[in-house]
């Protein structure tokens, strides 16, 4: 284990910190945007971060933590641990908790899927305190390297509590996040899943697909005529794999659906592709819904 206390080099007093000791396992796009703000909002707390040398190297560069480690031992008396691996990864931490949390602590997460975790969560000792977290906020690359204080802002922040949740756990996660700048809401762990395979993973295996579909068949000399509409587009495509396969492992109830329906549109445009019956459908109901996603960004 390695174990560097940086200085804190914030200017002025700040806020008095929401949670004194935060533990963040994982320093990727999101982990690493959340020590960046909470570095910057809450300068007398004491932001702690689990990850790769690599990478803990580069955040302390950026002085967006105060102690740098490659285990768990560090958690030991943690007020917040947020776990911000892969969906995968953070199932096999929460395992481990007990073994390094030795005190009370509230426990969140920023995965994009929360069945699984919240499911796994209810077998921790009750001494901790388990709230399902996802902060509704990405880039089209991931990495600590893109990683902004900014990140959150005027972004959704979904809980998903189990029903013996604490009230005081829940509202002082509702507190962090909004000084983050975004906007924490609850729902069902299975309400959260079924949303997000169609308004997160979906997109994002279909511009990949695509993506790769439209390059196998254009190749480079192709791409280099396309225009805007495929670069806007395409924007997702860029997205690491790895992630991506815990997303959709642990949530495959619900994106294959998703995906069931959109390949249902696609044959039907591919049967009526003379008669024009189904590119009318198709094209007037996305034009309706693309103005209800648009309303109030532009």
């Amino acid at each position: 284990m390695s174990d560097l206390r940086l200085p804190v080099i914030q200017p002025g007093e700040g806020l008095p910190p929401i949670f004194e000791k935060i533990v963040i396992v994982g320093l990727g796009l999101i982990g690493g945007s959340i020590a960046l703000a909470a570095r910057d909002i809450w300068p007398k707390g004491l932001v702690i971060a689990v990850d790769r040398k690599d990478v803990l190297e580069q955040a302390m560069v950026r002085h967006a933590i105060d102690v740098a480690a490659d285990d768990l031992v560090v958690a030991a008396d943690a007020d917040l641990v947020i776990l911000a691996a892969p969906a995968r990864q953070n199932l096999a931490l929460l395992r481990a908790l007990d073994e390094h949390v030795t005190g009370a602590a509230v426990v969140t997460d920023v995965t994009s899927t929360k069945r699984a975790i919240v499911d796994q969560a209810s077998d921790l000792p009750p001494r901790f305190t388990f709230v399902g977290g996802h902060p509704v906020a990405g880039a089209a690359r991931g990495g600590f390297e893109h990683a902004r204080p900014d990140l959150f802002k005027g972004r959704p922040w979904i809980f998903t509590p189990p029903s013996d949740a604490s009230g005081e756990a829940v509202s002082r996660l509702f507190s962090f996040a909004s000084a983050l700048g975004a906007r924490p809401q609850t729902m069902s762990a299975a309400s959260h899943d079924r949303l997000l395979a169609f308004v997160s993973h979906l997109p994002q295996l279909t511009a990949s697909a695509l993506m790769d579909v439209i390059g196998s068949s254009a190749k480079e000399e192709g791409l280099a005529l396309a225009g805007r509409g495929l670069v806007d587009t395409t924007r997702l495509s860029s997205s690491p794999a790895e992630i991506w396969q815990d997303i959709c492992a642990t949530n495959a109830e619900e994106v294959g659906p998703a995906l069931d329906a959109l390949i249902g549109r696609l044959q039907a445009l591919r049967a009526d592709l003379e008669g024009g019956a189904a590119v009318e459908q198709v094209f007037g109901e996305a034009a309706r819904w693309r103005s209800a996603l648009m309303k109030g960004r532009e």
